[in-house]
């Protein structure tokens, strides 16, 4: 006669049912810093912008918003506080530069610069998670300021000239003329939200380390 022996596993805890159960979901503070950082993109739209050109494309204070959110909030947090902006301007809310408000701005000269927010936010709010786990205090402010600018160029400038290129059917070079008036701006623009930034990861040190670390 066999004796048989059966072992009973105990539950797995969460941590070890694969990798899903690693993902930490937003709290309630993550949850309430995206919807205020979007409101602070869409109050940067009411103040009136600077026409510039011809082409329908002002100097606005929503790039600026745009890099505050980024570098304070980092990647996922920065890029959820811009697509809830954009999706209540795309329902029908007048929050867009000029009080504009529906898909019909991605019809105008504009559109790439639009489309460029969250992924200029999703950019610069991930080198700013690695500068905050890298970098001193004292040492982020000109990071952040670096950060900005070249996700600018990237993100919002290359995004901005493609847009013209498309929906005003002008040359590259067309193009890029018109989007060079906007660079003193976005560069003083830049060295604002790098302040801004320092400034709130110096009265809020774990608004983004807590979650990077």
């Amino acid at each position: 006669m066999s004796h048989e022996t059966t072992t009973t596993s105990a539950p797995r805890c969460p941590a070890e049912r694969g990798p899903g159960a690693r993902r930490r979901s937003w709290d309630a503070q993550s949850l309430a810093l995206i919807s205020v950082f979007a409101g602070l993109i869409a109050a940067s739209a009411i103040v009136p912008g600077i026409p510039v050109g011809g082409f329908g494309v002002p100097i606005t204070l929503q790039t600026l918003a745009i890099m505050v959110t980024g570098l304070v909030l980092g990647g996922s947090r920065g890029t959820a506080a811009v697509a809830l902006y954009l999706l209540l301007a795309f329902a029908g809310l007048p929050i867009f530069s000029g009080g504009r408000a529906g898909l019909q701005v991605l019809a105008g000269g504009s559109a790439g610069y639009i489309v460029g927010f969250p992924v200029a936010a999703f950019l610069v709010g991930v080198a700013a998670e690695q500068i905050i786990r890298r970098l001193r205090a004292k040492r982020r402010g000109l990071w952040f300021f670096l950060a900005a600018v070249v996700v600018s160029v990237a993100a919002s400038h290359m995004l901005g000239v493609l847009g013209m290129m498309i929906n005003l059917k002008l040359s590259w070079q067309a193009a890029f003329a018109s989007d060079l008036i906007f660079y003193p701006g976005d560069i003083v623009k830049d060295a604002v939200a790098s302040a801004v930034a320092v400034a709130t990861h110096r009265a809020f040190p774990d608004i983004l380390v807590r979650r990077v670390k």
